[in-house]
């Protein structure tokens, strides 16, 4: 038996939008991407390696 999809909102419950889907909207597509609910697997990064990857300060492997 296939499985049923759910037509709400996984954050706040409300109908999903098919613009935003699974979500109902941006805001709740980006709280769950801000917060606990999706996240990228690796080792933590802290804030410092964060702005030194930005700014150019790292080598290609990610060291300094």
């Amino acid at each position: 038996m296939p499985e049923k999809r759910s037509s709400k909102c996984p954050v706040c419950r409300k109908p999903k939008s098919s613009e935003f889907a699974p979500f109902c909207s941006a805001g709740c597509k980006d709280r769950e991407w801000l917060g606990e609910g999706y996240k990228v697997p690796g080792p933590p990064v802290s804030p410092d390696q964060l702005a030194d990857h930005f700014s150019g300060d790292a080598g290609r492997d990610g060291e300094s």
